[in-house]
């Protein structure tokens, strides 16, 4: 479907909107939609407050600052930890979280987050089925992890 080359996204959206007949079972489909959606990422933000819970009842602050603090070593960690656990964004919200706070460590928390994405079986999966390539699957974390680090590290030295 091809775009005009005159077109223009705020006059067609108001357009659009213009002709939307708004009732009641309009905004109970909508609403019922948005629930339904939202099952799947309130069951990972579940699993992720689960999993920091268990966390803060297992790992002392102490050992949980030493390991994952915002050292070289905390960041390696941080990162190692990312790779295996990475469930999703939603999941791992909390633990990030932890470790901005209890590990006061902001750059480990950015490379928890960035650096579970960049490593994800799926997505490495999906660019290998689309490429056929396992060398392109690989550049996924093969270039992203060093911008990571390189962020992450920056972001602990200037906190």
């Amino acid at each position: 479907h091809e775009i005009d080359g005159n077109f223009e996204f705020w006059p067609e959206a108001k357009r659009q909107l213009a002709n939307v007949h708004w009732d009641r079972q309009l905004l109970s489909r909508i609403t019922r939609g948005g629930m339904s959606g939202a099952r799947i990422i309130l069951k990972w933000l579940l699993f992720g407050v689960l999993l920091a819970s268990a966390i803060r009842a297992f790992v002392s602050l102490e050992d949980f600052q030493n390991y994952f603090g915002p050292t070289i070593f905390g960041l390696i960690a941080t990162l190692i930890a990312a790779t295996i656990i990475e469930v999703c964004s939603e999941g791992s919200t909390p633990i990030a979280a932890d470790l901005m706070t209890r590990a006061n460590a902001p750059g480990n928390s950015f490379a928890f987050l960035m650096g579970g994405v960049a490593t994800d079986y799926t997505e490495i999966m999906v660019i290998k089925e689309t490429t056929s390539s396992w060398k392109t699957a690989l550049f996924l974390p093969l270039l992203t992890l060093p911008q990571v680090f390189v962020v992450a590290w920056l972001l602990n030295v200037s906190s």
